[in-house]
């Protein structure tokens, strides 16, 4: 289920509520019309996703005017797409869960918000590819417009899990271990430098790939201590490798099959292994040994379910701590490679390529 904000925000920014044309009745002049990338149906995204002009709705009491700026394809956003996603928005729908835009104007009642502020969304489901909407105030969140663009369009999905997956499962401390896999998502760049930041060691697994030295000096380059591909991982040697690195506590699996398994492996007695994607499409397998005689615990993490849990306060606390590391040098935005709105066929395309070190990233 959607939060209210969530759902008024994405039924003004689409085609209304059962495909109706957005209303303009208001305004004394013909509706302005506005570029948006829709699907209608799910499937492969190269195929459903159309761009569209649509209709821009009046700016009402509470109702927040936004230019999009930069919008990130992330695998939830293909995942959506395709039907298969634990949150799916009434169809049709503009795509893209995340970015940040600027307002343009704001209606009588918006009191948060002022025309320049720098916004982004306040939950997933808000459609964001797309060059201007009018969303309702308490659908978006403002977010300080002195921190890279690139930084503030990724800010509110893959740093936020990060940084809730190091801080919510294990009490760390300075010099503990954190093992992961997929370590060049978007979600493990993150984890690389704020666990960094925090004083931890971060182990990182990788798959084998041409050009496996320029991402392991890139990782490197971000703060990973060690980077390992998924085959030497399952080797013996590895027994060797934790004579000199502690055991890690915390393990971070975006995969699933046997690389999952494999990280359960190397946990310490204890660890918690903590599953928020599942690129492999394979179960997670963890051997009965490892639960009885190491007590291992499996947990799932998902972004949009820790906002529905917790206040819209504590989300904006979120973003402001990490803020503060953009500003400090101790966090960036993953490679991106910004697209125009209407190469959006070769972007989606490409998002959806192994070994892709770059986001494809919406500039309008």
């Amino acid at each position: 289920m959607w939060v209210s904000g969530a759902r008024a925000g994405a039924r003004r920014g689409l085609l209304g509520a059962g495909g109706r044309r957005w209303s303009a009745a208001s305004s004394c002049s013909a509706p302005s019309r506005v570029r948006a990338l829709v699907y209608g149906d799910h499937g492969h995204p190269a195929h459903v996703v159309q761009l569209k002009n649509l209709e821009l709705t009046a700016v009402g009491g509470s109702d927040v005017h936004v230019k999009m700026l930069a919008a990130p394809i992330n695998p939830s956003d293909i995942n959506m797409i395709q039907g298969n996603y634990g949150l799916l928005p009434k169809l049709p729908a503009v795509g893209g869960n995340e970015g940040v835009g600027q307002v343009v104007a704001v209606g009588s009642s918006v009191t948060g918000l002022k025309p320049g502020d720098w916004v982004i969304p306040a939950d997933a489901g808000l459609g964001t590819w797309r060059a201007e909407a009018v969303f309702s105030e308490e659908a978006l969140m403002a977010v300080p417009s002195d921190i890279p663009l690139q930084s503030a369009a990724t800010l509110g999905v893959n740093p936020c899990t990060a940084y809730r997956m190091l801080m919510d499962f294990e009490q760390l401390r300075p010099g503990d271990s954190v093992i992961q896999n997929a370590s060049n998502s978007g979600v493990g760049q993150a984890v690389i430098q704020i666990a960094a930041a925090l004083g931890l060691r971060t182990i990182n697994v990788v798959r084998d790939r041409p050009d496996l030295q320029k991402l392991i000096d890139r990782l490197k380059n971000l703060g990973a201590e060690h980077v390992i591909t998924e085959e030497e991982l399952r080797k013996p040697e590895m027994k060797n490798f934790f004579k000199d690195v502690p055991q890690p506590r915390l393990a971070l699996n975006c995969v699933g099959g046997k690389s999952s398994t494999e990280l359960l492996r190397h946990l310490a007695p204890g660890g918690t292994m903590v599953t928020y994607g599942g690129m492999a499409k394979q179960p997670v397998t963890a051997p009965v040994s490892l639960l009885i005689f190491k007590d291992l615990k499996l947990r799932g993490f998902w972004m949009s379910q820790w906002k529905k849990d917790h206040s819209l306060d504590q989300f904006k606390e979120l973003i402001f701590t990490l803020c503060d590391l953009i500003r400090r040098g101790q966090l960036t935005a993953p490679t991106c490679s910004e697209v125009p709105l209407q190469d959006y066929q070769h972007a989606l395309e490409t998002s959806m390529q192994p070994f892709v070190s770059s986001k494809q990233i919406f500039t309008m």
